[in-house]
């Protein structure tokens, strides 16, 4: 990120946002790194964000076109940008939104990679839980398949958020929605099996409130467990590109193929909108149609 000082609008933004919307830190960042990445792209050129033209939001994404930005990652700053312009405009900061009638990049629908539940009974096995760390990783595979929980919400799992006597976490999402999510007989067993044996071992006589503990006794972090999936993928024949979020997935995706139904799905996912849940029907559509050619007579 280029060294430029932020412009005083842009803490004034994301002060706001944070208020209105009780936005995560991971998107407030997000929100301000590309607002810095324009306001950087502006300066070269003498100019200021609130001076920023129709003409020169168009020059802007164009130039990262050029440098070979995705269309998704266009998008996003577009969004950004967006809602930034929207927000001077209401405080009568500005008195006319560059973004107004500026299109979004088309983006094309991306399927998740359909895992098979054989895959994922594969992928459970790995773990070596005759050891802490094995009990552990076990225990967090388990316990993301059950419930679908997004990996920031695995590793940022708190004892006080679990209640294995009614088999339930509770959990605070994107934009600090709490909900309430099940997690299954199998999830359970392995979830006290590794509290009663695995975490007092990587704990020692520290103290931690976080579910899943490194060999160090500190909470797991998303990179530790993006690795950790990657090799036991790979153990277990699945391939290197698997991802915590492909169990988010698989879970989503099995839910719907066993008759779950979407509005089901989209609550224990957190999705605050449908129609981000139902990239899912398409998977499972798939999975139909596969299973129609295969099964059915005149298939």
């Amino acid at each position: 990120m280029p060294d430029v000082p932020d412009s005083p609008l842009l803490d004034q933004f994301l002060d706001a946002v944070w208020l209105e919307a009780g936005l995560s830190p991971n998107t407030l960042a997000a929100y301000r790194a590309d607002l810095r990445a324009f306001q950087a792209w502006l300066i070269k050129r003498k100019l200021t964000l609130e001076k920023a033209s129709r003409a020169d939001l168009l020059a802007y994404l164009a130039a990262n076109v050029r440098a070979g930005l995705s269309p998704r990652s266009s998008g996003r700053r577009l969004s950004t940008l967006r809602r930034f312009f929207r927000y001077l405009l209401r405080e009568g900061l500005i008195q006319i939104d560059p973004t107004a009638d500026v299109r979004s990049p088309a983006i094309g629908r991306t399927l998740p990679r359909a895992i098979t539940e054989e895959g994922i009974e594969k992928l459970l096995d790995m773990p070596a839980t005759h050891t802490a760390l094995g009990r552990r990783d076990r225990a967090m595979l388990e316990t993301m398949y059950a419930s679908g929980l997004r990996v920031s919400e695995l590793v940022g799992l708190s004892l006080n958020e679990l209640d294995l006597t009614t088999g339930l976490v509770r959990i605070t999402g994107k934009g600090g929605r709490e909900r309430i999510v099940p997690l299954g007989e199998e999830a359970l067993e392995q979830l006290r099996e590794y509290l009663d044996q695995g975490r007092l071992e990587l704990l020692r006589d520290r103290i931690s409130d976080a579910v899943f503990l490194t060999r160090r006794g500190s909470a797991m972090t998303r990179q530790a467990f993006w690795q950790l999936i990657k090799r036991y993928a790979l153990q277990a024949g699945l391939g290197a590109e698997l991802s915590p979020h492909s169990l988010r997935h698989a879970f989503a995706t099995h839910l719907i193929n066993h008759g779950a139904d979407l509005r089901s799905v989209q609550m224990l996912l957190g999705h605050a909108d449908l129609s981000t849940t139902q990239i899912y029907t398409h998977v499972a559509r798939a999975r139909l149609q596969s299973l129609h050619s295969t099964h059915h007579p005149r298939g």
